[in-house]
């Protein structure tokens, strides 16, 4: 398989902490291996041969103009959608086709979109216990669960807050803290900061990589935006579907020298 690598993640050997601090409560982050896919819609070709593996632990924000195909890869990688051809695999395994694939999204990836996807009858409490109802947990297990996940992205004091009642910027964390619920070893994000202004974007993407850093989860994001794109370990462009480069830099931004 002709795959593109990046600079070695910073996480990938560090000690993986939960809530009780011990190594085993957060699973190590995932690979994600990406082999030919190809992806259409009637006449429209969206992906053409996709190629690219992303190593465990890495952060790789996906860039491109509009139609190149981001959402589409992003979709097929968390089973919400199926390739035409080629396969994908995360942490070894294939992916499943959406209509099996409830475990593998109840257990193995967690997602944040652009406008959030709230209940909005709900508190913030409330929406982060939605992503928990399946797992088997029973109700005090959940409230337990949401309260520490709200408290970890500092909304603590507005877990009994309705969606409406909470800025833009902490809507997006409610949404990490409920695309967290499941202990995810890899979290997809499209245009996560694309609803929110610079102060709140830049305070999203703080978090996303504290998050990272913490929990040694891989994090694949579709953006336009050049801010989340400095903040990758690795870059990848999309145009017209197919992989156009791979910017590899290392944590700090610079570009790998020929040792590395």
């Amino acid at each position: 398989m002709t795959a593109l690598r990046g600079a070695r993640p910073l996480v990938r050997r560090r000690r993986q902490r939960g809530r009780s601090g011990g190594a085993a409560d957060w699973p190590l982050g995932a690979e994600v291996a990406v082999d030919g896919v190809v992806k259409s819609y009637g006449q429209i070709e969206a992906l053409r041969g996709i190629s690219l593996i992303v190593q465990a632990g890495e952060w790789v924000t996906i860039t491109g103009p509009s139609g190149s195909g981001k959402s589409t890869l992003l979709n097929l990688i968390g089973a919400l959608d199926r390739p035409d051809a080629g396969t994908i695999r995360v942490a070894g395994r294939l992916v499943p086709e959406p209509r099996q694939a409830v475990e593998f999204r109840r257990h193995a990836v967690g997602f944040m979109f652009q406008d959030n996807l709230l209940l909005p009858y709900l508190s913030a409490q409330s929406n982060v216990e939605t992503a928990l109802i399946a797992t088997g947990l029973g109700r005090r297990e959940r409230a337990a669960r949401s309260t520490e996940l709200l408290a970890e992205v500092a909304l603590g004091e507005r877990a009994r807050h309705l969606p409406s009642e909470l800025s833009g910027g902490e809507r997006q964390r409610v949404a990490l803290a409920r695309a967290l619920a499941n202990r995810p070893r890899l979290l997809l994000a499209d245009e996560p900061t694309g609803a929110l202004d610079s102060a709140s974007g830049e305070r999203a993407l703080d978090l996303l990589g504290a998050m990272r850093e913490r929990h040694g989860m891989t994090l694949i994001l579709v953006s336009h935006d050049p801010v989340v794109a400095e903040r990758a370990d690795r870059v990848v462009r999309l145009v017209d579907g197919r992989v156009e480069a791979a910017d590899l830099r290392s944590a700090r931004g610079r570009r790998p020298s020929a040792s590395e």
